[in-house]
């Protein structure tokens, strides 16, 4: 099971209802092996934020003074600890659920770059969602091989659920 955790805060009307959310980055995660099982759940928090909000996490994480369509924190894991107790505490919690990491997607841009970009905005949600979730699987474009696996699975993904390839 795939738990999402969406968070509106400024309470968005053009963004993707909770089934198409889910939808999206089911796809992205079920085609790369990383499916959840029966006894093991995965989780995302995808939030949308405005443009103040989207240029100070840009600006914390990435040190650059503007806002972004999409930010993808990857979870990393904390240190363990050797006390054996709180150890198998840690282990249980993760053993049933694995959290991915958090996406956040800048309304203001998205919409803007749907219009500059003559795309839907709903294509342009699906893509930004599915590119967003294979951030948090450890995919990459920093270099141009990573940048040309990445875009030939985005485009695959985003092929399966009806939408053009968002680079065209």
């Amino acid at each position: 099971m795939i738990e999402l955790d969406v968070q509106n805060p400024y309470e968005y009307k053009s963004i993707p209802n909770n089934d198409e959310l889910y939808t999206w980055v089911e796809a992205a995660i079920q085609s790369h092996s990383l499916s959840p099982t029966s006894d093991h759940n995965l989780s995302i928090v995808i939030r949308f934020v405005n443009i103040e909000e989207g240029k100070t996490l840009n600006q914390a994480y990435r040190y650059k003074k503007y806002a972004t369509n999409v930010l993808s924190f990857p979870f990393e894991e904390p240190e363990f600890t050797t006390d054996i107790a709180e150890l198998n505490e840690v282990l249980s919690k993760h053993l049933q659920q694995q959290h991915l990491g958090d996406i956040v997607l800048c309304e203001n841009i998205v919409q803007k770059e749907a219009v500059e970009q003559n795309k839907t905005l709903k294509q342009h949600w699906a893509h930004l969602i599915v590119h967003g979730v294979l951030h948090l699987q450890g995919y990459d474009h920093l270099n141009d091989e990573d940048a040309n696996l990445m875009e030939s699975l985005e485009i695959s993904i985003l092929k399966s659920l009806g939408f053009g390839n968002p680079y065209t």
